[in-house]
This record gives structure tokens, C-alpha cells and sequence, in this order.
């Protein structure tokens, strides 16, 4: 069964182990082409890519390496190249590639903080320019960005991860509408995985839990013909998934007292405390012209 992907092309950042290689199996079992994409490493005698590459051929898939680095500013256009010099095409991408970090913002070294946000914010800003523009000028496309649930409600001892998660939902957002009217349909991931990245803080039983292969049909999904998500973030992990959303309660008028008192806007968020969060906002204009006019 192709589930939708007989003669698609999938490209997947830091596909060469973890949860981008499981996303490549899944989609090459299902019919895609994959452009596995992972840096390469010194001292390695064969690329993660091309180990994937091998994997997935002897299967009998079809897939092809390609081995920027992300944050290399060429890394977007070097993967829309393999993809089309090799396949003729690009129909889906899934931005994968990142890296974490542990450590408390008081005892960061700014040169770190600043490689996590290059890495996994403009890593995959990188890698989705040339990409969307390849799709928008096609008028159809699918992306997920690999965002994380640190990105929506933040950790402590993550702070440039979660900085860097959370700026790639606004990323998704925007491009989300940008694309809509062109046939591009651009969602988040936020998965819940046993990886290099968590695999020393992660409990034995709770590993094997979270296998990447239980989140891999979601991110096969979402890339899909099947799927017409556009906007939305999917949290999934040992075989759940979830919705997430920005919520806001409705806004209360501070117009009817004389002045804006500390006193004032202590009683107004202690009434906001109350009510229920039960607005949700297609974009920031709206957002914007229900707060003004309410």
C-alpha cells in the first residue's frame, strides 16, 4: 500500500539516525522516495545518511544521501538539488535536524546558547527557504517542522532548546498562511522519542516506550495525501497523539474605571484567572480584531 506517496519525494533532515531515520523507513515502505539528509562526521567510515540509504534499498525502497550540514546556508539549496537531480522532484519535506542542551541560563555560556538557536531555529530556516519557495512556485507541498513540547511550555535547564522550539511554531504558523492560498499545507511535530538526545536521562523501561517507529506513521501522515492539517502542532509518542493549541480567555475593559491603577489591573488578571481558556485564533489579525472590538 503507497498510502498516497507512489512516485512522492520526501526530504528528511538528520535522517541518518533516531527519529529521522525511522521516518525515513516508514515513508519508503509506503512507496515515497527519501532524500536522506545527515552531516557527515570525521573518522566515520561510512555517513549515517548512506547507512540509511543502504537500509532502505535492500528493502527494496528507493532513497538517496545528501549531507549538509543544516546550518550551513546552503544546506537548502543543496537538498532541493539531490531531491530534484535525483528524483525529479520534491513533494514533502520534514525538518528534523536539531540538537539540545543541558544546562541552567544562569551558568550558559552565550556561544552555546547561541550554536542550539542557529542549529535548530535557522538550521531549519535554512533548509525549508528554498524548499517553500520550490513549493510555492508548484503550487503544492507538504512540511513538518520538528518542534517539542519544551517549545510550548518550556523546561528548566532547555533554554535555548525551548527558545529554538518555540520560535519554530511561529515559524510554522506563518508560513501556514503564506502557503495556503498556494497549495502547501505546513505543520509541527512535537514528538515524544528515545534518541541520542534523551537516551541517557530516559529510564530503561520508559525507552522502550517511546521507540521512534511510534512516532514515525504521524510524521508519514502529516506528509500524506490523506492529511489536510494545515497550522496545527501534533504531539505523539508511544503510540498517542495530541492537539495543541494557543488558548486565550475573552479580554476584560479596563475602560470603566479613571485610571489604570496597579490596583486595577491586580483585580482584572484575578477575573482573568477565572474564566476559562476557551478561545483559539486562526492568526494574529484575528487575534488582534477580536481584542479591539470585543
Amino acid at each position: 500500500m503507497t498510502h498516497g506517496f507512489k512516485d512522492k519525494v520526501v526530504a528528511i533532515t538528520g535522517a541518518g539516525k533516531g527519529l529521522g531515520r525511522a521516518y525515513a523507513h516508514c515513508l519508503a515502505k509506503r512507496g515515497a522516495r527519501v532524500v536522506v539528509n545527515n552531516r557527515r562526521h570525521a573518522g566515520e567510515t561510512q555517513s549515517s545518511a548512506d547507512q540509511v540509504v543502504a537500509e532502505i534499498r535492500e528493502l527494496g525502497g528507493k532513497a538517496q544521501a545528501e549531507y549538509s550540514s543544516v546550518e550551513e546556508a546552503t544546506a537548502g539549496e543543496s537538498l532541493l538539488h539531490t531531491s530534484l537531480e535525483t528524483f525529479g522532484r520534491l513533494d514533502a519535506l520534514i525538518a528534523n535536524a536539531g540538537v539540545s542542551e543541558g544546562c541552567s541560563f544562569h551558568k550558559q555560556d552565550l556561544a552555546d546558547f547561541r550554536q542550539v538557536v542557529e542549529i535548530n531555529l535557522m538550521g531549519t530556516v535554512n533548509v525549508l527557504h528554498a524548499a517553500f519557495r520550490h513549493m510555492y512556485q508548484q503550487a503544492s507541498g507538504a512540511i513538518v517542522v520538528s518542534s517539542s513540547v519544551a517549545g510550548l511550555y518550556g523546561e528548566h535547564g532547555l533554554p535555548a532548546y525551548s527558545a529554538s522550539k518555540a520560535a519554530l511554531l511561529g515559524l510554522m504558523y506563518s508560513l501556514s498562511k503564506e502557503g495556503a492560498g498556494h497549495g502547501i499545507r505546513v505543520n509541527a511535530l512535537a514528538p515524544f522519542a528515545s534518541t541520542q538526545m534523551t537516551r541517557e536521562n530516559m529510564p530503561p523501561a520508559l525507552e522502550e516506550r517511546l521507540q521512534p517507529d511510534q512516532v514515525a506513521p504521524v510524521a508519514a501522515w502529516l506528509v500524506s495525501d490523506q492529511c489536510d492539517l494545515n497550522g496545527e502542532t501534533i504531539i505523539s509518542g508511544a503510540g498517542k497523539i495530541s492537539r495543541a493549541r494557543s488558548m486565550e480567555t475573552a479580554p476584560i475593559s479596563l475602560h470603566i474605571h479613571s485610571e489604570y491603577k496597579p490596583e486595577v489591573i491586580r483585580a482584572a488578571w484575578g477575573a482573568l484567572e477565572t474564566q476559562p481558556t476557551d478561545r483559539a485564533y486562526r492568526g494574529a489579525l484575528q487575534q488582534f480584531g477580536k481584542f479591539i472590538c470585543d
